[in-house]
């Protein structure tokens, strides 16, 4: 995309937005793009320090996560491998572009983080709903970490005192709502409190650890089935048509690392969009080897059986599975306070800019502000956490928004953008990205609408 003149639009100001207000929200599920974000707030973005394969492996990691366990549900739900490969390759095109939009909007506007490159591209009203997006989805993301560590855990107890069906036995130690909330407040909450999450910049090499282990596991499992694992019926074509969108959640969910990639253009040496397209390209790439290989081979290891977490489909006393385990709940520990940090700080910010303060007005309201708002959070989520057990309802549901993320306000970006040029003729390429900005918008906010009202009346009421 060439650049022009580009008047965009700078609705935040009336709010009196402040550089100073509050914890400025980076959004990363990666925290090591820290290390390229260094220099000054005032700076046209360039000076960063991140090379371009280092790029392509803090995009991989943002994008590969604990939702690979739900792909073999969700290749069940499309009705087969041909059907869940083909809506990979379909949405990966609009994945793709959708990260070239927001590099290009981030260099136009300035802007160095998802939500400002909204506020300052689509103005006050997309701003603020693209920041209580965030908070949101990020509030259901820990959720779904939680469940994560409860089905896990259920497992290797299981293994540990011999009970093949499952740990809900008649051990009181063994209780499921017992094991998460107990981890979830020795472990969860005390990495949540502290203002800064720096301390935790080597979670990403374990959660890339974890992802690559899990899938060679399933892999491996694939080609080496055990003997007391017998397939149930494997669909080969969609039940419906609707039953196809029903998998979009969670393939959004796990190509989901937009909030992130604006962070990650910045820091690059060469933040251009020309060698970003390649990043993204080359990374996307890789994160579809990942999740169709795992979601594959999982597939067809149970077929329609599988369950929504498909580690839960093997046995409990498989050794190499139940390190899988060990990794993803290492991984879901390490990544619930980078989640509940991002949106913290959005909440944080919307607050102090409707206040009209800054963080260093009173720092003692600030630390009990912040206390208040980890504790809330932290109990809100623990407690659907404990009656919500099914991994595969909250994404339904928060995977309508990484919709949002991926398709509606990047489309809306790209719209605004165009439509702020500074042009005498409309050529034709700028009528085709207005076209392809408002087919994006079009297909997020059905897939948003879709996937929600399914997930409310569907999943939620059954």
């Amino acid at each position: 995309m060439a650049q022009h003149n580009v008047g965009i639009n700078r609705e935040y100001g009336d709010w009196d937005w402040s550089a100073d207000a509050g914890e400025r929200a980076r959004l990363l599920q990666s925290p090591n793009v820290e290390t390229g974000l260094k220099s000054d707030e005032g700076q046209r973005p360039g000076a960063g320090t991140t090379s371009t394969l280092g790029a392509v492996f803090i995009v991989v990691n943002a994008a590969l996560g604990a939702g690979l366990l739900n792909f073999p549900a969700a290749f069940s739900t499309a009705g087969g491998v041909a059907a869940g490969i083909a809506l990979q390759m379909s949405l990966l095109v609009f994945i793709i572009g959708g990260l070239v939009i927001l590099a290009y909007c981030s260099r136009a506007s300035n802007e160095r983080t998802y939500q400002e490159v909204v506020w300052a591209v689509c103005g006050k009203v997309p701003g603020v709903l693209c920041e209580v997006a965030i908070a949101v989805y990020t509030f259901g993301t820990c959720i779904a970490f939680l469940i994560i560590i409860g089905d896990q855990q259920d497992k290797i107890i299981a293994a540990l005192v011999k009970d093949p069906q499952g740990a809900g036995g008649s051990h009181w130690y063994a209780d499921r709502k017992f094991t998460i909330s107990i981890t979830a407040f020795l472990l969860i909450l005390p990495l949540s409190i502290p203002k800064e999450i720096g301390f935790q910049k080597y979670a990403s090499s374990l959660s890339v650890i974890g992802t690559w282990y899990v899938t060679a596991v399933v892999i491996i499992k694939y080609i080496w089935p055990d003997k007391e694992i017998t397939p149930g019926h494997i669909p080969t074509r969609p039940s419906s048509w609707m039953a196809v969108f029903n998998a979009m959640p969670t393939i959004c969910f796990g190509f989901q690392c937009h909030v992130s990639s604006v962070p990650v253009f910045n820091s690059m040496k060469r933040p251009e969009v020309k060698p970003w397209g390649a990043v993204v390209t080359a990374a996307m790439v890789i994160a579809l080897s990942v999740y169709a290989g795992t979601g594959i081979c999982g597939f067809l290891t149970f077929g329609a059986s599988v369950d929504q977490d498909v580690l839960l489909s093997y046995p409990s006393d498989d050794v190499p599975v139940a390190i899988a385990r060990a990794f993803i709940i290492l991984c879901v520990l390490t990544s619930y306070p980078i989640l509940h940090f991002c949106g913290r700080a959005v909440l944080e910010g919307l607050w102090l800019r409707y206040k009209g303060e800054t963080v260093e007005e009173d720092v003692v309201r600030e630390r009990r502000r912040r206390v208040l708002q980890t504790v809330c959070w932290f109990l809100l989520t623990l407690l659907l956490a404990l009656f919500i057990p099914d991994i595969g309802k909250v994404i339904s549901l928060i995977g309508g928004l990484a919709a949002c993320f991926i398709f509606v306000f990047p489309g809306l970006c790209l719209i605004q953008a165009k439509l702020s040029e500074i042009q005498e003729t409309r050529s034709t390429s700028w009528w085709a990205l207005v076209s392809y900005g408002t087919f994006m918008v079009t297909l997020g906010a059905f897939i948003f609408g879709q996937t929600t009202a399914n997930a409310i009346f569907v999943d939620l009421m059954a």
